[in-house]
């Protein structure tokens, strides 16, 4: 089968969207773990959330997506799991900048859906 220019450039940018959002989860974990204040891991981690969002995220997915951004971004900055500093010391601290570290990655591409939604309902109706 030949594929086309256009083929190939959808092919790759699925490819780079689906990398883009592996690679923000495993980072937010190693960031999360080792280094949850370095400023470079933190920019990594809201550029590859761009780039899910801009790319990776399809129109059936925007809502699940902002449900799971929003409890993320929640949770990640509640500090939740500070309780769990009492059954061992530190373990509640690092699971909480682990959550923090994945909403810092969701924040981007959380943003870039409600602004898709946001046109979306803005678009005037057929009517229906």
């Amino acid at each position: 089968m030949v594929q086309t220019g256009l083929e190939r450039l959808q092919w790759l940018l699925s490819v780079v969207a689906m990398v883009a959002f592996i690679a923000g989860y495993v980072l937010s974990i190693i960031a999360g773990i080792w280094a949850p204040d370095h400023g470079v891991l933190i920019l990594i981690l809201v550029l590859l959330g761009v780039i899910v969002g801009l790319l990776n995220i399809t129109g059936k997915e925007i809502i699940p997506y902002l449900v799971a951004a929003i409890a993320l971004i929640v949770v990640g900055n509640l500090e939740a799991f500070s309780p769990l500093n009492r059954v061992w010391d530190g373990l509640g601290d690092g699971i909480n900048d682990i959550v923090g570290m994945m909403a810092t990655f969701s924040a981007p591409a959380a943003v870039i859906q409600a602004i898709r939604a946001g046109v979306a309902l803005a678009r005037p109706s057929d009517g229906n």
